[in-house]
């Protein structure tokens, strides 16, 4: 027999966010919960709404499953004395276990004899048990900020107003936060009042009919469809997922209206009207057939449907007074030119011990100097690279940037363009903080590339330098984003750079300001760390980690060439069944090696399988020379492979070690020989097969 389950909290406005992330802990946590009670379930549902969180379990067992427990105790000799009286032990275990001595049994095992507690658990109703698991499934919710309200000392998101808890029909008796759970919830706190759930089966309707929609799936579906039939003909609402999740949380019983603002803001940038939208206020700006905005607007609200107009005006005039603000400081803005607020930037601390952000932007140019040298940047794109980099950050200090400050680099172009700046370098100078996150585009230009590196391993230098690298738990300078984003742009961008040169490059830009920088180690711990990133990026992209080892053993300074020789090498061990004796047959010779020998072995000395593994090896230097070089390195690895034979002739009818010196020495110089050009490539004893 099965029941389904409602409960709900009911609370003040839970903000979206955390709301989205208590609906995916909610399922986690009840499936957790009745698994360890032991109470069979047919499905989950959890829901989610400004005022509610809720979960709906259907077909959920009215009693708890049976169960014998069986659980080992020590050994029959140790439990019973040689009369056959339980010992201390014995006593103790069956103490332990909650039954008597006399209860346990002594069963044979391979390790020998032991005594056992055999303990039959007949299930509890299920109604008994439930109380328990709702309170705690309610104090285990992980909110990323709470509160207590009242006298009470519970602790929960918002205050806790209401409690529902039903199994079927009947009431289950759960207790929080001073509440006696009932059947009473609440619905839209205008449009509807107290509503009576009737079974737990009949929550999503009933609320739907007191003018909430409780299901946020349900919600999403219904605002994309008003929204794709409110704006007028021939247009198109500009709906960014991010702001349209955070809306779907905002409302319980969503309307949508149409807004129009003076057509006189359309003059300001688009970035600029479509935050103040977005980010500030929630609207969905309105593109006309040609791609451009409009002076439409699209507002979803939680209010009376009859009284959408009224709501609109309202909207219209917020979105009026914000976009007036925003008109102005764009005014103010292109009354000097962007070069004008490069000096303030000396106003500004980058870091405390680093300094300021005009500091920042003198290194940057540098760096860009450095970098632009090392990929062989040509004589314009270097030009634009280092006037970007010296504009850069000029936006920081604008109002508009102070105002919505995530277009930092956004307005830094339009103001370059205003500027009379060269269109090359505007692209930089926005281009510069990309790429923001994972997946996100890469810099345009060779230009914003360099600055964008520049920026980025500038600030892994002084961190690093400052003795305050990120650790487990704490990256507040986004350090990991900033690697990453920089082997991004070396692997997909074609920013050939060495990672040794780069990094001693950003360095030198702090050796007159850091005292005592240990270039040398503070350059080896970054390495390291852009290393750890580059091993995680290579796996993503589908390589195997002793594959990822094995290349970055010895390629770890140039980025590009080391995915180069993860393809090669993954694409070689799908189609070839060498490669495991190879790997075996190289760390054999790896580990009898000693390249202080040397690798020039006496051909006099050699017998007839010596003789064959050095032609063999003068063949395989001659044929990968010009491959290495090209990085043809599927063409180097068909070389490698028709080593197997002659290394594995020579394994089996030549002792290494022998006792005359002579020929031991001149086995091992051919060894050396061999590895030599194996690690060439790759340090093949990572491999694990």
């Amino acid at each position: 027999m099965s029941r389904d389950l409602l409960f709900e909290i009911g609370v003040e406005e839970i903000p979206s966010g955390p709301l989205y992330k208590a609906i995916a802990q909610m399922k986690a946590l009840v499936e957790k919960a009745l698994s360890d009670a032991r109470l069979g379930y047919e499905d989950i549902s959890v829901y989610g709404a400004p005022r509610r969180l809720a979960v709906v379990v259907t077909g959920l067992a009215e009693r708890q499953e049976d169960v014998i427990l069986r659980a080992k105790g020590p050994a029959a000799k140790a439990a019973f004395d040689d009369q056959g009286h339980p010992t201390k032990a014995a006593e103790g275990f069956a103490r332990g276990k909650g039954i008597d001595v006399g209860e346990l049994v002594i069963e044979d095992t391979d390790a020998g004899s032991y005594v056992f507690a055999v303990i039959d658990m007949p299930g509890k109703p299920a109604l008994e048990v439930l109380p328990g698991i709702l309170t705690a499934l309610t104090d285990a919710i992980d909110w990323p900020k709470s509160m207590r309200w009242g006298s009470g000392s519970t602790r929960f998101i918002r205050p806790v107003r209401w409690l529902v808890a039903l199994f079927g029909e009947q009431i289950v008796p759960v207790e929080y936060a001073g509440m006696m759970a009932g059947r009473t919830s609440m619905g839209h706190r205008f449009l509807s009042g107290s509503v009576e759930i009737a079974t737990a089966g009949a929550y999503i309707e009933t609320l739907r009919a007191a003018c909430c929609l409780a299901d946020q799936e349900e919600r999403a579906t219904a605002i994309r469809g008003m929204i794709d039939g409110a704006v007028p003909a021939g247009s198109r609402p500009v709906v960014p997922e991010k702001t349209f999740a955070e809306v779907v949380n905002l409302v319980e019983w969503p309307s949508v209206g149409v807004g129009h603002f003076d057509e006189e803001f359309l003059a300001v940038p688009r970035e600029v009207v479509e935050e103040a939208m977005e980010s500030h206020q929630r609207y969905f700006p309105v593109e006309g057939p040609q791609g451009a905005l409009t002076a439409d607007f699209i507002v979803v609200h939680n209010g009376d449907p009859e009284r959408t107009d009224a709501i609109i005006a309202g909207h219209e005039r917020v979105i009026r007074a914000r976009l007036a603000d925003a008109a102005f400081f764009y005014r103010e803005d292109l009354a000097q030119p962007l070069e004008a607020c490069v000096a303030r930037l000396d106003s500004i601390v980058f870091q405390e011990k680093l300094g300021s952000l005009g500091a920042k932007v003198s290194r940057m140019e540098d760096l860009v100097r450095a970098l632009a040298a090392q990929v062989d940047a040509g004589p314009d794109e270097e030009a634009y690279a280092l006037r970007a980099a010296h504009l850069a950050k000029a936006d920081l200090v604008t109002h508009a940037v102070i105002e919505f400050t995530s277009l930092q680099g956004v307005m830094g172009y339009h103001y370059a363009i205003a500027s009379g700046e060269a269109e090359e370098v505007a692209e930089a100078i926005v281009d510069h903080y990309r790429p923001r996150f994972a997946g996100d585009s890469l810099p345009r230009s060779v230009a914003g590339k360099l600055v964008s590196v520049a920026d980025k391993l500038d600030t892994i230098a002084g961190i690093f330098g400052i003795g305050q690298a990120p650790t487990g738990s704490a990256d507040p300078y986004a350090l990991r984003r900033g690697a990453i984003g920089t082997l991004a742009m070396i692997l997909d961008g074609g920013l050939r750079l060495r990672l040794d040169d780069a990094i001693g490059a950003a360095l030198a830009g702090y050796t007159g300001s850091l005292e005592s920088l240990d270039i040398e180690a503070i350059g080896t711990a970054i390495k390291e760390f852009i290393a750890l990133r580059l091993d995680g990026v290579l796996r993503d992209r589908g390589h195997a980690y002793d594959t990822v080892q094995a290349v970055l053993a010895v390629s770890v300074d140039d980025p590009a060439d080391a995915l180069a020789r993860c393809e090669a090498l993954t694409t070689f061990r799908a189609a070839s069944d060498d490669m495991e004796d190879l790997s075996v047959a190289f760390t054999r010779a790896k580990n009898l090696a000693k390249p202080d020998l040397g690798t020039e072995a006496d051909v006099s000395l050699m017998g007839m399988e010596e003789a064959r593994l050095a032609d063999a090896l003068v063949e395989a230097e001659q044929a990968s020379a010009a491959a290495f070089a090209a990085g043809d390195y599927m063409t180097v690895l068909g070389v490698l492979s028709r080593l197997r034979v002659p290394i594995d002739a020579f394994f089996d009818s030549v002792l290494v070690m022998d006792p005359d010196e002579k020929l031991r020495d001149n086995r091992l110089r051919l060894l050396n020989r061999f590895v030599a050009l194996f690690i060439g490539f790759a340090d093949f004893s990572a491999l694990a097969g």
